[in-house]
C-alpha cells in the first residue's frame, strides 16, 4: 500500500518506522531537509521536501496513487489541511492527528465534515490508558478487546507468590478456565506459554480475562492492592490536563506541579478540585514537602525524558507509589528496561499502534478484519482482535483439528456479547471477535493464523 506521511518529528518517524517494517510503500513530506534527511538515511522510504498543504508537492510524493495520507505535523490547522487537499487531489483514506483541546470537543464534527478516516490524539490516547492502570493498580499493563468486555492485563509475580513455579495447567485448574495466560516475559525472553510451562517469581506474564475474573483472579492469588487514592503529576502540559480531567472525575485527589506560572494559572481555572503548585520537581525537598512518601500514584510528564527518569527513580526510592514515566525517545529502550520507573508512558507508540490498526484492516480484503491492535511485549508480540464476516476455512472447525501456526493462541472468542476462553473443542462462527496472541508479527486476516 501507498502511505503518504506529512511531517517527520518524532511521532511522524515512528509511524514511518512501523509502516516501514510491515512493508508498505512509504513516502515522507516535511519542509525541513533535515528531518527528511534524517529519516530517509534510516528507513527505506522516500522524502520530499515541502508544504505537505502544497498541490505541487503533494503530487510530487505520489498522492494520486496514494491509499492513504497521515497528517502528523505540529500544527492541528495544518493537518486538517493537509487532509483536506488530499481528498481533493486523489481519491485517498485520511488520518490527522488533533491534540488540541478545544478541537477534542468537536472532533466527530470535524471527523464527519471533512470526511476523515480516522482522527488520532496522542495524549488523550495515552491518558485514557493511564487512567485505567491507575484504577487498577495491580496491573502494569492494561488493554480492552470487545468493548470492555475483555481485558489484556500485564503484571510482574512476585517473590514468594503461590504462583512461583507453578505449572500453567493447574492455574488453569483454579481460574476454572476463565483466564488465559498468553505470552510470559523472562529477562529477555518471550514465551507463547503451553500448558506445561512453568512460571517463576518476577516473570511478567500477560493473560486475557474479563474485568471479574481478573479482579478475582488476583484475590486468589493473593495480591490486594489498595485503591489509588491520591495522585502528583508533575507537568502540567496536554496529556497532564487530559489526565487530571479524567482522574478528577473518579473521585481520585490531584496534585500538579507545574514551573511555568502562566500555566498554573490556567490548570488552577481547569481544575478548581485540584491543588496546583508553582516549582521545580527536581527539587527533593518540594517533593518531601508535597508529599510523595505517602502519594498512591507519581507521575512524571515533564518534556524531558532524562528529568523524568530521574524524578521516578526517586520517587520508587523514598515511596510506594505506582510509577508511570513519560519516554520519547526509544533509544534509551536497552538501558532504561532494568531501571525502577514503572509504567513507561510513550504518547508516539500509541499513535503508531493505533494507526497500524487502521492500515491492518485497510489491507484486508478476505473477509475478516482487524478491529483492535495492541503490541503487547513492544514489537515481539501482538494481540488482534479479528471481526469474522466470511472465513470458510476455519468456520465451524473444532480449534484442536485446525493447523495453527506455532508460537500463536486463539484468546478468546466474543460471540454476540458472551465472552468464551476457548478449549480445543470450541468453534469460530460468523459474527464472532477472535483475540489472536502471536509473536508473528503482521497478520491481517484471521485465515492467517493457519499454516
Amino acid at each position: 500500500m501507498k502511505i503518504i506521511i506529512v511531517g517527520c518529528g518524532k511521532v511522524g518517524y515512528s509511524i514511518a518506522q512501523e509502516l516501514d517494517r510491515e512493508g508498505h510503500d512509504i513516502v515522507v513530506v516535511d519542509n525541513k531537509a533535515s528531518a527528511i534527511h534524517q529519516i530517509t538515511d534510516n528507513l527505506d522510504v522516500m522524502g520530499v521536501i515541502g508544504n505537505g498543504t502544497s498541490y505541487t508537492v503533494l503530487k510530487e510524493a505520489g498522492i494520486e496513487e496514494a491509499s492513504l495520507l497521515i497528517a502528523v505535523t505540529e500544527s492541528d490547522e495544518l493537518n486538517l489541511l493537509c487532509c483536506l487537499f488530499a481528498k481533493k487531489a486523489g481519491n485517498c483514506e485520511t488520518i490527522a492527528r488533533v491534540r488540541n483541546l478545544q478541537y477534542n470537543e468537536e472532533i466527530n464534527f470535524i471527523r464527519e465534515k471533512m470526511g476523515l478516516s480516522m482522527t488520532i490524539n496522542p495524549e488523550l490516547e495515552t491518558a485514557v490508558d493511564m487512567s485505567r492502570l491507575i484504577r487498577i493498580p495491580t496491573a502494569i499493563k492494561v488493554d480492552t478487546f470487545a468493548n470492555g468486555k475483555v481485558e489484556l492485563l500485564k503484571f510482574q509475580i512476585p517473590e514468594d507468590s503461590i504462583l512461583d513455579n507453578m505449572l500453567l495447567i493447574n492455574l488453569n485448574k483454579m481460574v476454572k478456565g476463565q483466564l488465559l495466560v498468553c505470552a510470559v516475559e523472562r529477562h529477555d525472553q518471550v514465551f507463547i506459554p503451553s500448558g506445561k510451562f512453568v512460571l517463576q517469581a518476577q516473570d511478567i506474564i500477560s493473560f486475557l480475562a474479563s474485568p471479574k475474573t481478573a479482579t478475582q483472579f488476583f484475590k486468589e492469588i493473593g495480591i490486594i492492592s489498595r485503591p489509588i487514592k491520591d495522585t502528583i503529576i508533575v507537568g502540567g502540559g496536554t496529556l497532564g490536563i487530559y489526565l487530571t480531567s479524567m482522574l478528577t472525575k473518579y473521585g481520585i485527589k490531584v496534585k500538579i506541579i507545574e514551573q511555568s506560572l502562566d500555566k498554573c494559572n490556567e490548570l488552577s481555572e481547569l481544575f478548581p478540585e485540584a491543588l496546583i503548585i508553582n516549582g521545580n520537581a527536581s527539587d527533593n525537598n518540594l517533593l518531601i514537602e508535597e508529599g510523595i512518601e505517602e502519594a498512591d500514584a507519581f507521575v512524571s510528564l515533564t518534556n524531558l525524558d532524562e528529568e523524568n527518569i530521574l524524578l521516578s527513580i526517586y520517587a520508587h526510592k523514598v515511596s510506594r507509589a505506582k510509577v508511570f514515566t513519560k519516554i520519547t525517545r526509544l533509544a534509551f529502550d536497552d538501558i532504561i528496561s532494568e531501571m525502577p520507573l514503572g509504567v513507561i508512558v510513550n504518547p508516539k507508540l500509541v499513535t503508531a499502534e493505533r494507526i497500524i490498526q487502521h492500515v491492518r484492516a485497510m489491507c484486508n480484503s478476505k473477509g475478516s478484519n482487524v478491529e483492535t491492535l495492541y503490541k503487547i511485549v513492544g514489537n515481539k508480540v501482538e494481540a488482534l482482535e479479528f471481526r469474522v464476516r466470511n472465513n470458510n476455512s476455519i468456520i465451524g472447525i473444532p480449534l484442536e483439528k485446525l493447523s495453527l501456526k506455532p508460537e500463536l493462541l486463539v484468546g478468546c472468542i466474543n460471540r454476540y456479547g458472551k465472552i468464551i476462553i476457548p478449549n480445543g473443542k470450541d468453534t469460530i462462527q460468523i459474527g464472532d471477535t477472535v483475540i489472536i496472541v502471536t509473536t508473528i508479527t503482521g497478520l491481517d486476516d484471521l485465515n492467517d493464523i493457519l499454516l
